[in-house]
Order: C-alpha cells, then sequence, then structure tokens
C-alpha cells in the first residue's frame, strides 16, 4: 500500500479542513483514477489522542491511493506518535502544514504557517516524521509570512529544513500568509499572488521537487503551469466547487490516458454504493447523508438544473422517508435533465492565457546558501 508506485504527482488536491474528508475523496478517485489526493489537516494531538477511535480520523478505501496524510503540530513527541499510529493505514506520504493561516492554527494553535518563522523546528519535526515512516515526507508552505516575505527568507527556509532533514518536496503556495487576524479566506485573495518566487526556487534548488499552489482554476491552467516547467501542480477549491470540471479532465489532459467514457449518472451510481455501505458506521447517525453528500454539490457546477437539485436536496435532508443515499438521489436527481446526467467529459475549458506570462522575467536574483548556519544547526542537533 503506502509506498507504491503511481504516477507522478502531476496534479494533486489541495488539503482542506471540512471539505476533503474521506466522502469527497472517494467521489473525487471515482472521476480522476490519477490525481493524488490528501487528507484534510489532522493535528498530531488528535491522531495522539484517538487512539482507541483511530479508523474515523485515519481509515480510507484502498482505491483511494495515490492518498497523502497531513499533519499539523508543534510537539515533537506527538508529531512523532502521531507518525507511528498513522504507519498502519498505509499513506503514500505524510505531509506537514506549515501554511495554514487560521487564528486557531496558526494563533492559539501557535503551528500552521507561524512554524515558518522556526524553520529550525521544521527541520528537526521532519526528521521525526522521516524517523518514523517509511514513506516520503513533504511540507506545505507559503513563500512568506507578515513582513518575513522576502524571497531570501524563503530560500533560507527552504534551504534549512532541506538540509537538516530528509525532506525533498515542498508544496509552495504562492502567496505569502497574514496573522494579523484576517480570515484564511482573505488570505487566499489578500495577499497578492508570486509565482516568481516559485519558479525561481526550481532555479535555485535543482535537486529538490516543488509543487505549486495558489490561484490555478482549471486543468488549462495546471498544463500551463507544468508547460513553464513545475514539477506538480496543487488545485484547491476548484476540485471541490466545480467537482465534475475539474477533476474530470485530469487523467486525460494531463496523464494523457485515453478517456473513460464516464458520465455523471456513472459516478453517483459508483458513489451511491459507497454512501449506503458506510452510512451511520460511525455511529449516532454519523456519516449521515447530508455529510455524505456534501462533496457532490459541485457536480452540477453552472449545468441547468443545478439549482433546483439543490434546493431539492436541502428539502430531502429533512425528509423523514429519506433514509438512504439511493432514496435521496431518487428524490432530487429528477431536478438534472438526463443529457447533463449522460454526457461525456466536455472539451476541456480553457484558463486565463496571461496567468504565468513574463514569469521568467520577473525572477528574484539567485539565492546565495549561508551554509554555515545549516551546519550551525546541524551541530546543535548532534550535541
Amino acid at each position: 500500500m503506502g509506498g507504491q508506485q503511481y504516477r507522478p504527482p502531476l496534479f494533486s488536491v489541495a488539503p482542506m479542513m471540512e471539505w476533503t474528508d474521506t466522502h469527497y475523496r472517494t467521489v473525487a478517485r471515482i472521476i480522476s483514477k490519477h490525481a493524488w489526493l490528501y487528507t484534510e489537516m489532522l493535528a498530531a494531538e488528535t491522531i495522539v489522542y484517538q487512539q482507541e477511535n483511530l479508523d474515523r480520523f485515519l481509515a480510507f478505501p484502498s482505491e483511494q491511493h495515490p492518498i497523502v496524510l497531513q499533519i499539523g503540530g508543534n510537539n515533537l513527541d506527538n508529531i512523532a506518535k502521531a507518525t507511528q499510529l498513522a504507519n498502519a493505514y498505509g499513506y503514500d506520504e505524510i505531509n506537514l502544514n506549515c501554511g495554514c493561516p487560521s487564528a486557531k492554527v496558526a494563533g492559539h494553535g501557535c503551528f500552521g504557517v507561524r512554524l515558518m518563522l522556526d524553520p529550525k523546528f521544521v527541520g528537526e519535526a521532519m526528521s521525526v516524521i522521516a524517523a518514523n515512516t517509511d514513506v516520503p515526507v513533504s511540507v506545505k508552505c507559503r513563500i512568506g509570512v507578515d513582513d518575513h516575505d522576502s524571497y531570501n527568507e524563503l530560500c533560507d527556509f527552504i534551504y534549512k529544513v532541506s538540509s537538516l532533514s530528509p525532506t525533498k518536496h515542498f508544496v509552495i503556495h504562492s502567496r505569502k500568509a497574514l496573522l494579523n487576524g484576517i480570515s484564511p479566506a482573505d488570505n487566499r485573495r489578500i495577499p497578492p499572488l508570486k509565482y516568481e518566487y516559485y519558479y525561481a526556487l526550481l532555479r535555485d534548488f535543482p535537486d529538490l521537487r516543488f509543487t505549486i499552489n495558489g490561484g490555478i482554476d482549471c486543468v488549462d491552467e495546471v498544463n500551463a503551469a507544468l508547460r513553464e516547467g513545475a514539477h506538480g501542480v496543487m488545485v484547491g477549491r476548484a476540485a471541490f466547487n466545480n467537482l465534475w470540471s475539474t477533476l474530470a479532465h485530469v487523467d486525460s489532459a494531463v496523464y494523457g490516458v485515453p478517456n473513460s467514457g464516464l458520465t455523471r449518472r456513472k459516478v453517483l451510481e459508483q458513489y451511491q454504493v459507497y454512501g449506503d455501505a458506510v452510512l451511520g458506521t460511525y455511529g449516532n447517525n454519523r456519516p449521515n447523508i447530508r455529510e455524505l453528500i456534501k462533496p457532490l454539490f459541485g457536480l452540477f457546477y453552472c449545468e441547468p438544473g443545478n439549482n433546483l437539485w439543490k434546493r431539492r436536496a436541502d428539502a430531502a435532508f429533512l425528509m423523514k422517508n429519506i433514509t438512504t443515499v439511493k432514496s435521496f438521489f431518487e428524490e432530487t436527481l429528477v431536478a438534472i435533465p438526463d443529457a447533463v446526467l449522460d454526457s461525456p467529459v466536455a472539451e476541456l475549458p480553457s484558463g486565463r492565457k496571461d496567468l504565468f506570462a513574463n514569469v521568467r522575467g520577473l525572477l528574484p536574483p539567485p539565492y546565495e546558501t549561508r551554509a554555515e548556519e545549516v551546519v550551525l544547526y546541524a551541530a546543535q542537533y548532534q550535541a
């Protein structure tokens, strides 16, 4: 299971709290066989303190491979224990969250993107994770935090973490984070994208692998980033809000696999089997129908009948006779025309043509590594 050979992570779906749960990942895998999927961020403490209930947090169907577990935390003992506990589930990679800017995580929790201010700790944490697992490890981070947003400071972080640990893969959200109390949504909108920082990292760290994230909204834009030289591309909310139009093109347009003839009706037929099999299996009526249907709300984005379907869904959630996913579909899918349910994947939608325009002309000056600092840190850890 974990560590098997899959197609490279040219396309991955970002870890998103309350979005990329196992139900979403199930429907995403039905649509795309080759996209790399990430879990929601799981706090190391949650894993450690929920040892009697780990399946609810860590179990997933084998079909979800390739899949990456993202953990968060700032306690090395708990990070080590969480990694050990996760090993039994067979994830293909373990990723440390150094990018979440929410007040709960980076504020009161003192982890997430705040860890970028302490590359020594991140290097040690990544060494601890790597020492407790046999699968690759990676870091997801921003390009900076508050006023610590120069290209050299980003490079210092990358250089120190990669020199002090076995980390060879970094997922770069190409915006800095602002820890001044703005919301996570504003942190995805207000700080400007600086793709030139990402592409400069490819130049200055040729032995490392970098995945670009932030502001890339469709597969056409994914391919534009790859043509520009990106090692891999991570897409976030577009893969949830516009589920079908995004993921249905990944295998053919990114990986070059022949079109499978999949339709949305076939997706729902497969998902119904899954949904009715897991309904209520956590106890206390969890997962319930509402939780199982939530990942499907982007399946008919901008299609005829979409708004009516959502209204019928809201009503069906309150009906006492709707006790299965099958009965939910029977009640609601009459709103969607057969032509939508049975249509094959459409032509690849066009993305923005200027997304990476002149990015090479904007590259910052090359980074000059300050090796003496890393030698000093390494000596401290070995002491």
